[in-house]
Protein backbone atom coordinates (compact mmCIF):
# COMPACT_ATOMS: atom_id res chain seq x y z
CA UNK A 1 0.00 0.00 0.00
CA UNK A 2 1.45 3.37 -1.00
CA UNK A 3 1.71 6.45 1.19
CA UNK A 4 -1.07 8.01 -0.89
CA UNK A 5 -3.52 5.20 -0.04
CA UNK A 6 -5.84 4.95 2.95
CA UNK A 7 -4.21 2.79 5.64
CA UNK A 8 -5.97 -0.01 7.54
CA UNK A 9 -6.99 2.09 10.50
CA UNK A 10 -10.38 2.97 11.99
CA UNK A 11 -10.88 6.02 14.20
CA UNK A 12 -13.91 6.71 16.41
CA UNK A 13 -14.74 9.00 19.29
CA UNK A 14 -17.32 9.31 22.04
CA UNK A 15 -17.80 10.89 25.44
CA UNK A 16 -16.69 7.71 27.14
CA UNK A 17 -15.53 4.23 26.22
CA UNK A 18 -18.54 2.95 28.19
CA UNK A 19 -20.95 3.05 25.28
CA UNK A 20 -24.71 2.41 25.30
CA UNK A 21 -25.79 -0.98 23.96
CA UNK A 22 -26.82 0.27 20.50
CA UNK A 23 -23.52 2.03 19.90
CA UNK A 24 -21.52 -0.83 21.37
CA UNK A 25 -23.21 -3.25 18.98
CA UNK A 26 -22.32 -1.10 15.98
CA UNK A 27 -18.71 -0.67 17.09
CA UNK A 28 -18.30 -4.40 17.69
CA UNK A 29 -19.77 -5.18 14.27
CA UNK A 30 -17.35 -2.72 12.66
CA UNK A 31 -14.38 -4.24 14.45
CA UNK A 32 -15.47 -7.82 13.77
CA UNK A 33 -15.48 -7.07 10.04
CA UNK A 34 -11.95 -5.66 10.28
CA UNK A 35 -9.86 -7.69 12.75
CA UNK A 36 -6.69 -6.80 10.84
CA UNK A 37 -7.22 -3.02 11.14
CA UNK A 38 -5.73 -0.83 13.84
CA UNK A 39 -8.56 0.57 15.94
CA UNK A 40 -8.28 3.93 17.72
CA UNK A 41 -10.98 5.19 20.07
CA UNK A 42 -10.79 8.61 21.70
CA UNK A 43 -12.93 9.54 24.68
CA UNK A 44 -13.35 13.19 25.67
CA UNK A 45 -10.20 13.24 27.77
CA UNK A 46 -8.14 11.63 24.99
CA UNK A 47 -9.50 14.09 22.43
CA UNK A 48 -8.31 16.96 24.62
CA UNK A 49 -4.92 15.28 25.05
CA UNK A 50 -4.63 14.69 21.29
CA UNK A 51 -5.15 18.39 20.61
CA UNK A 52 -2.52 19.37 23.18
CA UNK A 53 0.03 16.78 22.06
CA UNK A 54 -0.36 16.81 18.27
CA UNK A 55 -2.00 20.12 17.31
CA UNK A 56 -1.35 22.59 20.15
CA UNK A 57 -1.56 25.44 17.62
CA UNK A 58 -5.26 24.63 17.25
CA UNK A 59 -6.10 24.60 20.97
CA UNK A 60 -7.58 28.15 20.87
CA UNK A 61 -9.66 27.17 17.83
CA UNK A 62 -10.89 23.96 19.45
CA UNK A 63 -11.86 25.82 22.63
CA UNK A 64 -13.44 28.63 20.63
CA UNK A 65 -16.24 26.56 19.08
CA UNK A 66 -19.50 27.34 20.93
CA UNK A 67 -21.08 23.92 20.28
CA UNK A 68 -19.62 20.61 21.41
CA UNK A 69 -20.31 18.95 18.06
CA UNK A 70 -18.13 21.55 16.32
CA UNK A 71 -15.17 20.56 18.50
CA UNK A 72 -15.62 16.93 17.52
CA UNK A 73 -16.16 17.71 13.87
CA UNK A 74 -12.82 19.52 14.01
CA UNK A 75 -11.19 16.63 15.89
CA UNK A 76 -12.21 14.04 13.31
CA UNK A 77 -10.58 16.01 10.49
CA UNK A 78 -7.39 16.49 12.52
CA UNK A 79 -7.23 12.83 13.56
CA UNK A 80 -7.58 11.44 10.04
CA UNK A 81 -5.23 14.09 8.68
CA UNK A 82 -2.61 13.04 11.25
CA UNK A 83 -2.99 9.26 11.29
CA UNK A 84 -4.67 8.42 7.99
CA UNK A 85 -7.47 5.87 7.96
CA UNK A 86 -11.25 5.80 8.18
CA UNK A 87 -13.40 7.78 10.59
CA UNK A 88 -16.89 6.56 11.54
CA UNK A 89 -19.57 8.04 13.76
CA UNK A 90 -20.88 5.63 16.36
CA UNK A 91 -24.20 5.31 14.50
CA UNK A 92 -22.74 3.90 11.27
CA UNK A 93 -23.41 0.25 10.50
CA UNK A 94 -21.28 -1.51 7.90
CA UNK A 95 -22.35 -4.57 5.93
CA UNK A 96 -19.05 -5.14 4.09
CA UNK A 97 -15.34 -4.64 4.60
CA UNK A 98 -13.58 -1.49 3.46
CA UNK A 99 -10.96 -3.22 1.32
CA UNK A 100 -12.35 -1.89 -1.97
CA UNK A 101 -11.48 1.67 -0.91
CA UNK A 102 -7.84 1.28 0.09
CA UNK A 103 -6.40 2.21 -3.28
CA UNK A 104 -8.07 5.60 -3.02
CA UNK A 105 -6.42 8.59 -1.40
CA UNK A 106 -9.58 10.20 -0.03
CA UNK A 107 -13.19 8.99 0.16
CA UNK A 108 -16.34 10.79 1.29
CA UNK A 109 -19.96 9.63 1.10
CA UNK A 110 -22.64 11.32 -0.95
CA UNK A 111 -25.09 12.42 1.75
CA UNK A 112 -28.04 13.77 -0.21
CA UNK A 113 -29.26 16.71 -2.23
CA UNK A 114 -28.50 20.04 -0.60
CA UNK A 115 -30.81 22.87 0.37
CA UNK A 116 -27.89 25.31 0.25
CA UNK A 117 -28.66 28.13 -2.16
CA UNK A 118 -24.96 28.96 -2.29
CA UNK A 119 -23.89 25.48 -3.39
CA UNK A 120 -26.73 25.22 -5.87
CA UNK A 121 -25.82 28.62 -7.28
CA UNK A 122 -22.33 27.25 -7.94
CA UNK A 123 -23.73 24.23 -9.81
CA UNK A 124 -23.57 21.69 -6.95
CA UNK A 125 -27.01 20.47 -5.90
CA UNK A 126 -25.67 17.74 -3.59
CA UNK A 127 -23.48 17.48 -0.53
CA UNK A 128 -21.07 15.06 1.11
CA UNK A 129 -21.26 13.77 4.67
CA UNK A 130 -18.76 13.76 7.52
CA UNK A 131 -20.28 10.89 9.50
CA UNK A 132 -17.82 8.57 7.72
CA UNK A 133 -14.82 9.22 5.48
CA UNK A 134 -11.33 8.00 4.80
CA UNK A 135 -8.07 9.56 3.68
CA UNK A 136 -4.36 9.07 3.52
CA UNK A 137 -2.44 10.97 6.19
CA UNK A 138 -1.81 14.57 5.20
CA UNK A 139 -4.33 14.64 2.35
CA UNK A 140 -4.81 18.11 0.90
CA UNK A 141 -8.63 18.06 1.11
CA UNK A 142 -8.49 17.50 4.87
CA UNK A 143 -5.87 20.22 5.17
CA UNK A 144 -8.18 22.64 3.37
CA UNK A 145 -11.18 21.54 5.46
CA UNK A 146 -9.18 22.21 8.63
CA UNK A 147 -8.17 25.64 7.34
CA UNK A 148 -11.81 26.43 6.52
CA UNK A 149 -12.97 25.40 10.00
CA UNK A 150 -10.49 27.91 11.38
CA UNK A 151 -11.62 30.54 8.88
CA UNK A 152 -15.30 29.98 9.67
CA UNK A 153 -14.62 30.67 13.34
CA UNK A 154 -12.40 33.70 12.80
CA UNK A 155 -14.33 35.24 9.89
CA UNK A 156 -18.09 34.86 10.51
CA UNK A 157 -18.84 36.77 7.30
CA UNK A 158 -17.25 33.91 5.32
CA UNK A 159 -20.07 31.61 6.50
CA UNK A 160 -22.88 34.02 5.57
CA UNK A 161 -23.31 32.92 1.92
CA UNK A 162 -24.07 29.40 3.14
CA UNK A 163 -26.75 30.77 5.49
CA UNK A 164 -28.72 32.44 2.72
CA UNK A 165 -32.33 31.29 2.89
CA UNK A 166 -32.06 29.53 6.25
CA UNK A 167 -35.19 30.21 8.37
CA UNK A 168 -34.61 31.85 11.76
CA UNK A 169 -35.81 28.80 13.71
CA UNK A 170 -33.08 26.67 12.11
CA UNK A 171 -30.26 29.17 12.25
CA UNK A 172 -28.28 27.59 15.12
CA UNK A 173 -28.39 24.15 13.53
CA UNK A 174 -27.33 25.40 10.09
CA UNK A 175 -24.56 27.46 11.66
CA UNK A 176 -23.05 24.21 12.91
CA UNK A 177 -23.54 22.46 9.58
CA UNK A 178 -21.94 25.31 7.64
CA UNK A 179 -19.04 26.11 9.98
CA UNK A 180 -17.71 22.62 10.73
CA UNK A 181 -20.11 20.01 9.33
CA UNK A 182 -21.37 18.76 5.96
CA UNK A 183 -22.06 22.24 4.62
CA UNK A 184 -18.48 23.34 5.22
CA UNK A 185 -16.83 20.23 3.79
CA UNK A 186 -19.12 20.27 0.76
CA UNK A 187 -18.27 23.92 0.13
CA UNK A 188 -14.58 23.12 0.53
CA UNK A 189 -14.83 20.35 -2.04
CA UNK A 190 -16.83 22.50 -4.46
CA UNK A 191 -14.46 25.46 -4.27
CA UNK A 192 -11.28 23.36 -4.62
CA UNK A 193 -12.29 20.31 -6.67
CA UNK A 194 -10.05 21.19 -9.60
CA UNK A 195 -6.93 21.29 -7.42
CA UNK A 196 -7.56 18.34 -5.06
CA UNK A 197 -6.08 15.00 -6.18
CA UNK A 198 -7.57 11.58 -5.69
CA UNK A 199 -10.90 12.47 -4.08
CA UNK A 200 -13.70 9.94 -4.54
CA UNK A 201 -17.34 10.59 -3.69
CA UNK A 202 -19.42 7.45 -3.17
CA UNK A 203 -22.41 8.46 -5.28
CA UNK A 204 -25.54 6.36 -5.44
CA UNK A 205 -26.93 5.30 -8.81
CA UNK A 206 -29.77 7.81 -8.49
CA UNK A 207 -29.01 10.81 -6.31
CA UNK A 208 -32.69 11.78 -6.36
CA UNK A 209 -33.74 8.52 -4.70
CA UNK A 210 -34.07 9.55 -1.06
CA UNK A 211 -34.08 5.92 0.09
CA UNK A 212 -30.37 5.72 -0.82
CA UNK A 213 -29.24 8.87 0.98
CA UNK A 214 -26.98 8.71 4.05
CA UNK A 215 -25.26 5.54 2.92
CA UNK A 216 -21.53 4.88 2.83
CA UNK A 217 -21.63 3.84 -0.79
CA UNK A 218 -22.77 0.21 -0.93
CA UNK A 219 -20.82 -0.73 2.20
CA UNK A 220 -22.91 0.66 5.03
CA UNK A 221 -25.56 3.01 6.30
CA UNK A 222 -25.71 6.01 8.60
CA UNK A 223 -28.48 5.37 11.14
CA UNK A 224 -28.98 9.12 11.69
CA UNK A 225 -29.23 9.20 15.48
CA UNK A 226 -28.77 12.98 15.36
CA UNK A 227 -27.69 13.11 19.01
CA UNK A 228 -25.86 16.41 18.44
CA UNK A 229 -29.00 18.36 17.64
CA UNK A 230 -30.29 20.60 20.38
CA UNK A 231 -33.56 19.88 22.14
CA UNK A 232 -36.43 22.07 20.97
CA UNK A 233 -40.13 22.37 21.66
CA UNK A 234 -42.56 20.12 19.81
CA UNK A 235 -44.13 23.05 17.95
CA UNK A 236 -40.78 24.48 16.88
CA UNK A 237 -39.57 21.06 15.75
CA UNK A 238 -42.74 20.48 13.70
CA UNK A 239 -42.48 23.90 12.01
CA UNK A 240 -38.85 23.21 11.11
CA UNK A 241 -39.67 19.77 9.75
CA UNK A 242 -42.52 21.13 7.62
CA UNK A 243 -40.23 23.79 6.14
CA UNK A 244 -37.51 21.25 5.36
CA UNK A 245 -39.98 18.91 3.65
CA UNK A 246 -41.51 21.74 1.60
CA UNK A 247 -38.11 23.11 0.60
CA UNK A 248 -36.72 19.71 -0.37
CA UNK A 249 -39.77 18.86 -2.47
CA UNK A 250 -39.27 22.10 -4.40
CA UNK A 251 -35.56 21.50 -4.86
CA UNK A 252 -36.07 17.88 -5.82
CA UNK A 253 -38.05 18.97 -8.86
CA UNK A 254 -35.08 21.05 -9.99
CA UNK A 255 -32.57 18.26 -9.37
CA UNK A 256 -34.56 15.64 -11.26
CA UNK A 257 -34.18 17.77 -14.38
CA UNK A 258 -30.40 17.22 -14.13
CA UNK A 259 -30.74 13.44 -14.25
CA UNK A 260 -29.89 10.70 -11.73
CA UNK A 261 -26.09 10.86 -11.76
CA UNK A 262 -23.49 13.33 -10.52
CA UNK A 263 -19.71 13.53 -10.66
CA UNK A 264 -16.85 15.70 -9.46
Amino acid sequence: MSASSIPKRIIQTGKSAQLPLRERAMVNSLRALHPDYEYLFFDDTQVEQFIDDVFPQYRPVFDGFPYRIQKYDFFRYLAVFHYGGFYFDLDVLLAERLDSLHDDACVFPFEGLTMSRYLRGQGMDWQIGNYAFGAAAGHSLLQTIIENCVRAQREPDWVKPMMNGVPPLSRAEFTVLNSSGPGLISRTLMENKSSLPGVKVLFQDDVCDVTTWNRFGTLGVHMMDGSWRGKTSFIRRRITQRWEVWEMERLMRESRKLGPTRWL
